[in-house]
């Protein structure tokens, strides 16, 4: 049975990324990247869907033993788990090289105190738990084969097969490290070379240290900061640049339901607001990536631009479900593919000019094709901004006019404005200029409630969303402004939990014809993490800066015991929901932290 969602760690080689549970199962691993078919993928189904567990020996039909402790080694993505036995204490040291060749996972036993009897238990199961493979010997490696893939393990232990997994039978003592390795490589290609886990448990160590040393935040937040930028870069596709939203699929946003989605894609909303976060914190490089993958994805056709890519900028990603995996929980459908990726998302127009803007202030190299497109963006705009659209949530209702899209259209153009007053492009100024205040007093005549003094949802509607968070931090208009502290204080009172956690919208309304939901789907969901970070933000922003800390810090208890964060928090269950580690939620715990260090808004 798959662990608590928070029970997990992540370990990766910015090409894929596995989750380990606390206590010592692998039950989350796609190979050779982040989008490809699972080889373990017990978190969305039961054991017969593949795992891999390296823990204490344990009776057969008992619980595993949960790891007594764990942690990253230092600011890095090594994992380390220890049990504390009748018999002594062993460490698992589980990583993911950056690759150099076949993506590996390594998994070091090594003996703290006492004598430990340990087991490892291996069953692979191909195409997200449906094939099962071929597993034979090859002079002392074994091999798993089916269908284009192998995978390839690795160890000084004795191995044997029962009932379709490969088990392994050790004891150690003080001192003694026990390796095992799993290779994947193309079944076609010849076997891949055979891994050193010591040499490359120092190189991993070794990159870690190195990208962390370019961090540019020295604030009170660092460990909360630095461990969400090490998130981010696992989460980064690094032969292209790509940034995944997350790297799991259809983890739910309420346990039992159907709102269980795959967000193994580079959303460009997502990815935007990620760059932004890196660059503000020393990253440039990722940046200069993000930028380069970004005018591949989009190429010479800007008008049909998607809200999200592959992460390899692939434009197909048709959604399926997978029938034969019943779901975390019990949440089904299993879903893979994505089928928002056609939807008509104004906003996302503001947030890759507003990546591309802050690329240009922070020194980034120019690029004159990303001007170009900034450009054809905007003429885009010109004649689409005022369409309803499908919205920040990616509802599967009707489209409506969102306030939010039309706020991110304005700061579209808004930066481009600014782009051309730099001198840095040619473009028609003071048309633009027009087209700015036109988007600006559209917005503010038909998505204003006067009577409630708020910005509403959408235009004519009377429900709040939590996106209006972010008309101060997008320069639309000032944070003293009267409409915005009303707006601010609306969220508070209509969209907060009894914690002071934040949703995302009224998931359904009553009216005369009776309870509808209002983003098209059944169920609910649980306070979304990234919209009670951007309420931290406003309270400091309108001088609240106290109790921004308070929030701020209630949501750093929320990450579990490895800094981690899922997209929501479930208010009723007290527990992490959604997709993890979730990108959308780790770049905001970035920004606060950077504004509230700038507020001075910590205790000494």
């Amino acid at each position: 049975m798959a662990g608590r969602i928070e029970d997990y760690a992540l370990i990766g080689d910015m090409q894929t990324a596995a989750l380990v549970c606390v206590d010592g199962t692998v039950d989350w691993l796609c190979l050779p990247r982040f989008d490809s078919p699972a080889v373990f993928a017990g978190l969305l189904g039961t054991e017969e869907h593949g795992f891999w567990r390296v823990g204490p020996a344990h009776r057969e039909g008992t619980e595993p033993p949960r790891a007594t402790r764990r942690r990253y080694r230092g600011d890095s993505l090594v994992l380390e788990s220890e049990w504390d036995t009748g018999r002594g204490t062993v460490r698992v040291t589980d990583f993911m090289p950056p690759r150099d060749g076949a993506p590996q996972l390594v998994r070091i036993v090594e003996g703290v105190s006492g004598r430990v009897p340990m087991s490892s238990s291996l069953r692979m199961r191909f195409a997200y738990g449906q094939v099962t493979p071929w597993v034979h010997k090859v002079g002392d490696r074994t091999v798993a084969v089916a269908g284009p893939d192998s995978v390839w393990l690795d160890t000084d232990a004795d191995t044997y097969g029962k009932d379709l997994t490969t088990y392994s039978e050790f004891t150690v003592g003080p001192g003694d490290r026990v390796a095992f390795t799993i290779s994947w490589e193309a079944s076609h290609k010849p076997q891949p070379s055979l891994p050193e886990p010591e040499v490359a448990l120092a190189n991993t160590l070794e990159f870690w240290n190195e990208w962390v040393d370019q961090c540019t935040y020295t604030g009170p937040y660092r460990e909360a900061v630095v461990r969400s930028l090490i998130t981010l870069k696992a989460l980064t596709y690094a032969p292209t640049g790509g940034i995944v939203a997350a790297p799991t699929t259809s983890l739910p946003e309420d346990i039992g339901g159907v709102r269980n989605w795959d967000y193994r894609f580079t959303w460009l909303r997502d990815a935007a607001i990620t760059l932004s976060s890196l660059l503000r914190t020393g990253y440039r490089e990722e940046a200069r990536a993000w930028r380069e993958w970004l005018l591949r994805a989009v190429a010479g056709d800007p008008e049909n631009l998607q809200i999200m890519y592959g992460i390899a900028g692939e434009r197909e990603l048709g959604e399926n479900e997978l029938h034969w995996l019943p779901g975390y929980e019990n949440s089904s459908p299993v879903r893979i593919g994505n089928g928002a990726a056609h939807q008509l998302q104004l906003d996302v127009y503001g947030e890759v000019t507003e990546a591309l803007h802050l690329g240009h202030m922070t020194g980034l190299a120019r690029n004159d094709y990303a001007s170009l497109l900034q450009l054809k963006l905007i003429r885009y705009l010109e004649k689409h901004w005022n369409e309803p659209d499908e919205g920040i949530w990616e509802v599967r209702g009707p489209r409506r006019h969102f306030v939010h899209s039309k706020v991110m259209a304005w700061v579209a153009v808004d930066r481009t404005v600014k782009l051309i007053e730099s001198g840095e492009v040619d473009g028609p100024l003071e048309r633009f200029r027009e087209l700015r205040d036109e988007i600006h007093d559209d917005v503010c005549e038909k998505g204003y409630d006067r009577e409630r003094n708020t910005f509403t949802q959408s235009y004519g509607s009377k429900e709040l969303d939590a996106s209006l968070l972010l008309i101060p931090q997008m320069g639309f208009l000032p944070p003293d402004d009267k409409r915005v502290i009303g707006t601010i204080e609306a969220i508070q009172r209509e969209l907060s939990t009894e914690d002071g956690f934040v949703l995302r919208y009224p998931t359904s309304s009553s009216d005369a014809s009776g309870e509808q939901n209002l983003d098209g789907l059944p169920g609910d969901e649980g306070a979304f993490l990234a919209c009670s970070f951007w309420l931290a933000d406003d309270l400091a922003m309108i001088g609240r800066v106290e109790e921004a800390r308070r929030l701020f810090e209630k949501l750093l208890a929320l990450r579990n015991d490895l800094g981690l964060l899922a997209e929501e928090w479930d208010p009723k269950r007290q527990r992490q929901v959604g997709n993890f580690p979730q990108a959308f939620s780790h770049v905001p715990l970035i920004d606060t932290a950077l504004r509230l260090t700038a507020a001075g808004a910590f205790r000494a």
